[in-house]
């Protein structure tokens, strides 16, 4: 299936994130420089630029900045949201009052950096297992506050979201079957308390936990921490019974060997909690 970016995220979702941004940058007495050296009145064209080579995502907050700050400014966007970019590509151009862009610049170029370069990393491993059945998915290791926007950026990069929070799958761990006493318990117990909507996913470290817990029937089954070999047997073992997720030290060096197991996911807080902003400027022509 080719590749389809997502929708823009509602504007109740990103009213919080955005204001809140340009409010710590406002502080208390608005931006002095501007006020200070740009006369009320004065109009521009100005350009969101690429300084380097990635995959858009952040247009949604990044537009809904400046319309918080001046519904004036037209704002004219030659990219979109998943449209991979080159240095020195034009990703909008902005025409209207110079103090409301001034203002609106940091906040603008703060979302499309950080979600862009989220999506840029999500891309290269998406690329990297593009020949497998595999898809890349984030987790819930997200900056705080910031989650929403962040998977939608791994979204736009090609990949697929784990779960958004606590509340829209069950997944066991360690710690769950520790305190539940088995594997056997966990996922009986899950099985009770679940709707008929409710995925159940249980995470394993050897096979012999796999083989424990396959007779349970949970719906998905994250492998994590095993190499390649090992995760050959285990998709054998699950043949077909479940999905099958692989986690745990990914990068971009392993993912292919990993993808190439016959696993149908494979997930990476690195996706979001180690990705480095994409450099984009404004410039003013």
């Amino acid at each position: 299936m080719s590749f389809i970016a997502p929708p823009p995220l509602p504007d109740i979702v990103l009213d919080p994130l955005v204001r809140l941004a340009l409010a710590e940058d406002l502080g208390r007495a608005g931006d002095l420089t501007t006020d200070a050296t740009i006369k009320p009145g004065t109009q521009l064209t100005a350009h969101i630029r690429a300084r380097q080579a990635g995959r858009l995502a952040g247009m949604d907050a990044a537009r809904y900045a400046l319309k918080l700050i001046d519904t004036g400014v037209i704002l004219n966007e030659q990219k979109a949201d998943g449209d991979r970019i080159g240095p020195g590509d034009t990703i909008a151009t902005m025409q209207g009052h110079a103090r409301s862009i001034l203002i609106a610049e940091r906040t603008m170029l703060n979302f499309l950096g950080r979600l862009s370069g989220i999506a840029t990393l999500t891309s290269a491993f998406a690329d990297k297992m593009a020949h497998t059945k595999a898809k890349i998915v984030c987790t819930r290791k997200t900056t705080p506050g910031h989650r929403a926007v962040e998977k939608r950026a791994v979204r736009c990069g090609g990949g697929t979201s784990h779960r958004y929070g606590l509340d829209d799958a069950i997944l066991i761990k360690d710690n769950h079957i520790a305190a539940s006493g088995s594997i056997a318990e966990a996922l009986q117990r899950a099985h009770a308390y679940a709707g008929h909507l409710r995925m159940i996913e249980i995470e394993v470290d050897t096979l012999d936990q796999l083989a424990e817990a396959l007779p349970h029937k949970p719906h998905a089954v994250l492998l994590d921490n095993m190499e390649p070999d090992m995760l050959r047997e285990a998709v054998a073992m699950i043949d077909g019974q479940c999905l099958a997720e692989a986690s745990g030290g990914i990068t971009l060096e392993t993912v292919a060997a990993k993808a190439e197991t016959g696993v149908d996911y494979i997930s990476s807080g690195a996706l979001t909690h180690s990705a480095s902003n994409l450099d984009l400027g404004l410039d003013i022509l």
